[in-house]
């Protein structure tokens, strides 16, 4: 989140696997599997809390991947496949638009007859005046995403990292060597002819996984968004409908924070139906939320997991007892869950602000600015740690007050009476 705001752009994260000389593949192009199955099963995750993975043309042709969260369930990215020339098989496994959604970004005019095919089969064809990763960058900005997973190969590596999209590189190393004068190497011409002008990654780490290494830094520092609050005479020559206290993002993640009361741990008791459709005092949004995963599932076991929510002395008492449940015991959690929970949670933050004017109040407060959900360990409400999670829950906020908003009259603004 941190990255958008700043440069404009998701997210970005290059990952690839290599062996221990620096290819990605044979010299015949061959590269199934490099690394062992615990590396891939983290890429996987990677995937899943991604909002698009990109490849380039090479990737398609040699590989025919389908880029999909496998084993991970939830959260499906989009694919994008970047391709100037549209030479692309007929036939391959991201036009299968059932598994996840497919975009091909293009040169404009390249192919206009394979475009139709794409599109009879539900891709989606955008064309650009000029292919480049920045453009497509900016196009994935525009729609909405938070982070993009690169897995291209090394011409396209390259590029993207010349028009400074990538902000991380995860890298996953084998113990093995492949040798080849033409064996592809995971980045490629930069340009570079000294050493000393070779690029830094900062903040770098390691961790062994199996058999492999795994690599990660980052190629740009973190952005410093510290709000610069300008003195009232500077105000009307920035804008003077912006109060001059605004942040372009606003925090939120412990209860007792300056905006604390987004989160779904706040006291604030919502009347909600229960699992019987009768009218319920629940004690928070996350008892809600979380009973709501066992809500409807035929089994008596199910039905006391429910009870125990609705009488948890806290939310984070709720929140324990549903998460360790649907742990243990997956096979009791509806089998819509994964479909429905954020529509779930959006009736339930709903009902919270419209029954708290105060709290609708404090959401309008924070119109023109971005709202996340700090918590460094849920990558799908919330931001992560390094601004790499979905924020879902601030998305949601964001959606609703919105949509408060569009209730009021084009010509009052909020904040002044009707």
């Amino acid at each position: 989140m941190l990255y958008r705001a700043a440069f404009h752009v998701p997210f970005s994260v290059l990952k690839y696997a290599m062996t221990a000389d620096g290819k990605i593949a044979a010299s015949s192009g061959h590269a199934s599997w490099i690394s062992g199955k615990a590396s891939r099963g983290r890429v996987f995750e990677l995937r899943g809390r991604s909002d698009a993975v990109i490849v380039g043309g090479n990737t398609v042709r040699f590989d025919d991947p389908r880029l999909t969260a496998r084993h991970i369930e939830g959260h499906v990215p989009v694919r994008i496949v970047m391709s100037q020339s549209l030479n692309l098989p007929e036939e391959a496994n991201l036009w299968n638009v059932n598994d996840a959604y497919t975009i091909v970004a293009t040169q404009r005019g390249a192919r206009r007859d394979f475009q139709k095919k794409l599109a009879r089969k539900g891709v989606e064809v955008v064309e650009f005046d000029m292919l480049n990763p920045r453009d497509v960058m900016s196009y994935c900005y525009d729609r909405g995403y938070l982070s993009v997973l690169w897995e291209c190969g090394g011409t396209l590596a390259a590029s993207a990292i010349s028009a400074s999209v990538i902000h991380k590189v995860i890298v996953f190393m084998a113990p093995k060597i492949i040798g080849g004068l033409n064996a592809p190497t995971p980045v490629g011409e930069l340009g570079m002819s000294q050493m000393t002008q070779a690029i830094n990654l900062i903040d770098h780490s390691y961790e062994q996984i199996d058999r492999d290494m795994l690599l990660s830094g980052y190629i740009q520092p973190i952005p410093d968004l510290s709000p610069v609050i300008p003195s009232m005479d500077e105000i009307p020559s920035v804008d003077p409908e912006i109060s001059p206290y605004e942040t372009n993002i606003i925090s939120f993640y412990k209860t007792w924070d300056t905006f604390g009361a987004f989160s779904n741990f706040s006291p604030h008791p919502i009347h909600m139906p229960d699992e019987n459709g009768d009218s319920f005092m629940w004690p928070s949004v996350e008892h809600y939320y979380q009973a709501h995963k066992f809500v409807g599932v035929d089994n008596p076991q199910a039905r006391t997991i429910v009870q125990e929510i609705k009488l948890a002395k806290s939310p984070e008492e709720a929140a324990r007892i549903g998460r360790t449940r649907q742990k243990r015991f997956p096979e009791l959690v509806r089998t819509d869950w994964e479909t429905t929970k954020i529509d779930v949670m959006y009736r339930a933050i709903k009902q919270k602000f419209s029954t708290y004017p105060g709290l609708t109040n404090m959401l309008l407060s924070t119109a023109g600015s971005v709202l996340v959900e700090a918590s460094p360990h849920d990558l799908f409400w919330g931001g992560g740690r390094e601004g790499e999670g979905l924020n879902y829950l601030g998305r949601l906020l964001m959606q609703l007050r919105s949509e408060i908003m569009g209730t009021f009259p084009a010509s009052v603004k909020v904040g002044e009476a009707a």
